[in-house]
């Protein structure tokens, strides 16, 4: 035996457990004081109990079969104690208990809701203390929310066993996300990705042997990133705006498209969030909400000129702000009406900045991918690289209108040829 546990079985009379004139009789199993008990279906009167031997008193009418009863009861409880110790196995009371009831304790099966919510804890974990974004997260909670809806109005259930996860559940789960939520691709995928990694969890937990999901691939097409031309950038920042509010929300969008940062870091920046590098220039950096990545940018005179005009504006100043920025709800409504004002057809939102400043500023007038990769805080150059197809796109147009050009001038000359 790996431990001396201190083992006892014996009867007892349950007060509390009383019929008419007679009291119901328990059996009490302690190991190393922990007490299981179980109730007979006997009821003797506490007269016909002798407390000193557990047993039932002679002169009762029932006491040779109870007193036999009793005696078969611990004799049987006995040898399931000595057979689990002469094992080695260390026990509970309620190990004996349920052995000697035929209760078959299979370990409770593990469900997807239970390997998500492992997952999400121990990413709330992370979180609290600073090595996961908490958009990241909020992302796994919406996974969850989605995954319980499908299941309610797919299958009719709450929850599901792990085991009984097939690829069916994945294929089933986008066509609801796709029609249901009338989700695009990309995001319905995303939450696919999120139960696939959920899933590798699990087989490291050993709660599943292999991931159903395994044999589903997830997609990703390349939105069409819309971003505006550096006409169309002058003709937004010198538009003479006489509203207030519009003139103030065209300067934080322009600012953000020569800097490349995203609403939420903008709105975030403190009134002294300046630095001066190393290299004697002015730097912006925060810590991407998105992706926890670091992004620092230099300054360029534009968005210096911007901070300096915004200096000693009360709302900077309460508020300990770098920037009068509104709610994101007000702001891109603004942005709509500037649009208008300024003749721009194009849908104007608060990312399409730095959709702007990753192409038309930088990529296009020559800033390395890496850099640019660097300054927008992108965890992998890939996602940079989408904003070097945009510019792709854009160079193939200009030169079919330089060969259109040329086509034209070599047709000019050839006519003016014939003529002469």
């Amino acid at each position: 035996m790996s431990k001396n546990q201190k083992f006892n079985v014996h009867f007892y009379l349950n007060k509390k457990k009383a019929k008419k004139d007679k009291v119901q009789l328990y059996i009490r199993i302690v190991i190393d004081q922990k007490r299981a008990e179980i109730a007979t279906t006997h009821y003797i009167p506490i007269s016909a109990w002798n407390q000193k031997t557990r047993k039932v008193k002679p002169s009762f009418a029932k006491a040779t079969f109870l007193n036999a009863y009793i005696e078969k009861v611990i004799n049987d409880i006995n040898q399931i104690f000595i057979q689990e110790a002469s094992q080695g196995n260390i026990v509970s009371s309620v190990d004996i208990k349920n052995k000697y009831l035929g209760i078959d304790e299979k370990p409770t099966q593990k469900t997807i809701l239970d390997a998500i919510d492992y997952h999400n804890t121990k990413m709330e974990e992370k979180l609290n203390i600073g090595q996961v974004a908490k958009k990241t997260h909020v992302r796994y909670v919406i996974t969850r929310k989605k995954v319980v809806a499908f299941m309610k109005h797919q299958y009719k259930i709450k929850d599901i066993p792990l085991a009984d996860l097939r690829l069916r559940f994945a294929t089933e789960f986008e066509h609801y996300l796709l029609t249901n939520d009338n989700l695009h691709t990309n995001t319905a995928h995303k939450y696919i990705k999120n139960l696939k990694r959920i899933m590798n969890i699990a087989i490291g937990l050993d709660w599943i042997p292999s991931n159903p999901f395994n044999n589903f691939k997830c997609t990703y097409i390349a939105p069409k990133r819309e971003v505006l031309t550096q006409e169309e950038i002058d003709r937004i920042r010198f538009k003479k705006i006489d509203i207030k509010r519009l003139a103030e929300v065209r300067d934080v969008f322009i600012f953000c498209c020569y800097t490349g940062f995203a609403y939420s870091d903008i709105y975030n920046f403190e009134y002294d969030a300046i630095t001066k590098g190393l290299d004697g220039e002015f730097w912006l950096t925060t810590e991407r909400q998105k992706t926890g990545v670091k992004e620092s940018v230099p300054l360029l005179p534009v968005a210096l000129e911007i901070i300096k005009k915004y200096r000693e504006h009360p709302y900077c100043i309460n508020k300990n702000r770098l920037l009068p920025v509104n709610s994101n709800q007000r702001y891109n409504g603004y942005l709509k009406e500037i649009a208008d004002i300024c003749g721009i057809n194009k849908r104007i939102t608060s990312h399409i900045a730095r959709h702007t400043f990753a192409t038309t500023i930088t990529l296009s007038n020559g800033v390395p991918i890496e850099t640019v990769s660097s300054m927008l805080g992108h965890s992998s150059i890939r996602t940079t690289q989408i904003y070097a197809k945009v510019v792709e796109s854009k160079v193939s147009q200009d030169m079919k209108s330089l060969k259109n050009i040329l086509s034209q001038q070599n047709k000019d000359d050839q006519d003016q040829k014939k003529i002469g």
